[in-house]
């Protein structure tokens, strides 16, 4: 956990200082800029084959560091090791390949010495690099061998924390062709079937920057073209998709931008980063794409276009490697058999850090409890969890929602009797975080058989579930439907329309005094510093006074036990303050919260906060036991035109169902958090529950640092209206 667990009654928010500073490298790796790798011929065929290919570690530090970080083309992500030597990150490539150069983008943390080493079946290594004076920073490294899978060994750290890469990048020469590697597409006038809105035009995907993206209307077909300039052979392209991707899309060329030819066509696109090799002439290529993975558009953060000999292109669309289970539905009529069902497990682990992690946490669907082999007589192999579903059933389908102590091998096994078992599923490439399986089987007992740990620590799942039919099921709670967006049924408001220096309604509201957390300096008081204005607006006043052994005070109130709320589009029109240290806010807490369950555990949904110090940037954030504080999942953003947002009101809102949340500045998209998305990279998705508002004005902490002599109180944050639509 980043933060101390807040006492009862108090609301937590922020970013510890460490984290802070990780989070603002990373924001500034992400929209500054990104490692452009110069090809070492105009003419050969070296190719980057290691982005977004199956990964695994000896270690992680944390779910915020996973290993697929270090392969996603993104700088602004890494892959961060346990604090200790030695250490190993490994890629398989899917084929044995003639192998070029390592390229090693460090983190500060990096290797002093280590090896590079090569395999055709990840047991007989063969090393092709070793040093003993590594240096950090970005290393190309020239190698000879071929191999399937490559790894960086580390022996010795260069300092006390892990090892901690960017990126870890692998060239090989598939031998296919001449095609070049720069981009043709780049600074090209670029056009599109839709925007989403101004903030994400077309040229967006090919200015170069994978900070800035395209992103259309949500619905099918859309299209986005680049204009070549000239009629030349087209040999590669490069798709680097937002989480908005398309699961079926075709790349085409024409010479006029009127008669269309296909030269690529799949139904199974992967998202993330996909390099397609490609053979076609054309002045213009499109990718038109005909279903989207998501219920939002489609989002290109760069489309890239490679041009020269053209090579030969595969005969049928790259389809996933076996070893990935698809992620369909449960087939026909399957229930969830395992909702609260008995459960036992190889040990289970109950104690300060990792509280009631017994087996029933993993059937219980409740993201934010899990399972957890002892602490530390359990830290073995195998591991091993099963669930009695009382009474005979086939199985269709398991989902694994993994802790980072997650496995990297594996078997889903059934049993009639929890004695003979069968294996129906197995693995030795886990890849922890949510795994969805097709299965067939028929059994009253099913196992996760544990025999490869991914980390020092043992085996832990947030969730186990078992679908089929058959069994003696136990449906689970229902959940509310989901709202149709634009959500326009006003479930709840508070206009603050009451007479000048009236406070808050106490049955909309409850007033939230004390001191608050991450360092902040204020305190805040029973309803001294909120009144109405009398014009429209609650004004929430900071001000230089000494209470509660602090030198400021504040307000804070939230609808806790007044009004709880899952799903809808909740919004607020607020004028923020401008000044040092001080850090506006307009929240969401889970409810459970307030019946004693701890934070991030609860989850957190920050719709706006706003640092005094620079008021030209918004961010919205949500946090949960696996990404919280300085590795909450978010987004930082500013208003188009670089208004000053302290200038005037502006409008903040979510739109939130069981899917994901939308959140919206005056009803521009800033940021999209996709549940599926969430739950594949970074953990468990613990928002699908009743939450509660808040309003805040703090000041100083580790966010938005100290106020000083140039911070002006009192200081005001003005709340026109918070409304609240299903």
């Amino acid at each position: 956990m980043d933060r101390a667990t807040p006492p009862p009654g108090a609301s937590p928010r922020g970013v510890p200082r460490r984290g802070l500073a990780t989070l603002v490298a990373a924001l500034i790796a992400l929209l500054g800029g990104y490692v452009v790798v110069t090809a070492t011929s105009a003419t050969a065929a070296e190719t980057l084959l290691s982005q977004g290919r199956p990964a695994t570690a000896s270690s992680t530090e944390s779910a915020a560091y996973p290993v697929s970080a270090a392969f996603d083309g993104s700088t602004g992500t890494r892959w961060s090791s346990a604090f200790s030597d030695p250490q190993w990150i490994q890629v398989d490539l899917g084929a044995a390949v003639p192998l070029t150069r390592v390229v090693l983008n460090w983190e500060g943390a990096y290797s002093r010495a280590f090896t590079i080493q090569v395999s055709t079946n990840a047991t007989t290594w063969t090393t092709v690099h070793t040093t003993t004076a590594g240096t950090g920073g970005v290393q190309t490294i020239a190698v000879s061998g071929t191999g399937r899978y490559v790894r960086l060994n580390s022996t010795a750290r260069a300092t006390a924390w892990g090892v901690s890469l960017w990126e870890f990048q692998v060239y090989g020469d598939t031998g296919t062709s001449a095609c070049g590697t720069a981009n043709a597409a780049q600074g090209r006038p670029a056009t599109a079937s839709s925007t989403q809105n101004a903030d994400f035009p077309a040229p967006n995907a090919v200015d170069g920057n994978v900070g800035t993206r395209w992103s259309s209307a949500a619905s099918d077909p859309q299209w986005f073209q680049v204009d070549l300039g000239s009629v030349q052979p087209i040999c590669g392209v490069t798709l680097r998709w937002e989480t908005a991707y398309a699961t079926a899309f075709q790349i085409q060329v024409s010479p006029n931008a009127t008669t269309w030819t296909s030269i690529y066509s799949t139904t199974t696109g992967t998202g993330g980063t996909q390099t397609l090799a490609l053979s076609g002439t054309g002045r213009y290529v499109r990718v038109y794409t005909t279903a989207r993975a998501t219920p939002y558009g489609v989002s290109l953060w760069e489309f890239e276009v490679h041009t020269g000999s053209p090579t030969t292109p595969p005969t049928t669309p790259p389809t996933t490697p076996p070893t990935t289970p698809p992620t369909s539905p449960p087939p026909g009529d399957a229930v969830l058999l395992s909702y609260n069902k008995p459960a036992v497990a190889s040990s289970n682990q109950s104690d300060g850090t990792c509280w009631e992690c017994v087996p029933a946490r993993a059937f219980d669907r409740d993201p934010a409890s899990r399972w957890a082999t002892a602490n530390p007589a359990g830290w073995v192999d195998p591991g091993w969890i099963y669930v009695d579903l009382g009474a005979t059933a086939t199985i269709s389908q398991v989902v694994l929602q993994w802790d980072p102590a997650y496995a990297t091998a594996y078997q889903i096994q059934v049993s009639p009797n929890a004695s003979t078992w069968t294996t129906i599923y197995s693995t030795t490439t886990g890849r922890g975080f949510k795994e969805t399986l097709t299965v067939s089987g028929t059994g009253r007992y099913v196992r996760m058989y544990g025999t490869a740990r991914a980390t020092p620590y043992g085996y832990s799942l947030w969730e186990f579930q078992v679908y089929g039919t058959g069994g003696s099921p136990t449906a689970p709670p229902p959940q509310p439907p989901d709202p149709t967006f634009p959500a326009n049924r006003l479930v709840w408001s508070d206009e603050f329309n009451g007479a000048a220096g009236s406070k808050p309604d106490p049955a909309k509201w409850t007033i939230d005094p004390g001191t608050g957390q991450n360092n902040e300096v204020q305190y805040y008081t029973p309803n001294n510093n909120v009144q109405m204005d009398g014009t429209g607006s609650l004004v929430l006043e900071a001000r230089r006074e000494a209470a509660g052994g602090r030198q400021y005070t504040s307000h804070r109130m939230n609808t806790g036990n007044k009004f709880h709320v899952q799903y809808g589009r909740i919004e607020a029109r607020v004028r923020v303050p401008k000044g040092n240290g001080l850090w506006p806010a307009f929240w969401m807490m889970g409810a459970d919260f307030l019946t004693g369950r701890p934070w991030p555990y609860n989850g957190e949904i920050d719709i706006m906060e706003v640092l005094g110090r620079n008021t030209l940037e918004g961010y919205s954030t949500l946090h949960a036991p696996a990404y919280n504080g300085g590795a909450g999942y978010g987004q930082k953003y500013t208003v188009p035109g670089g208004v000053d947002l302290s200038a005037d009101f502006h409008v903040w809102s979510v739109e939130w169902d069981s899917r994901g949340m939308t959140f919206k500045l005056d009803g521009n998209t800033v940021f999209v958090a996709s549940k599926a998305t969430v739950e594949s990279t970074r953990g468990p998705w613990v928002f699908d529950h009743p939450f509660y508002v808040i309003l805040n004005l703090a000041v100083g902490g580790d966010f938005p640092g100290p106020v000083d002599g140039t911070t002006p109180f009192p200081s005001r944050m003005y709340v026109d209206y918070v409304r609240i639509f299903q």
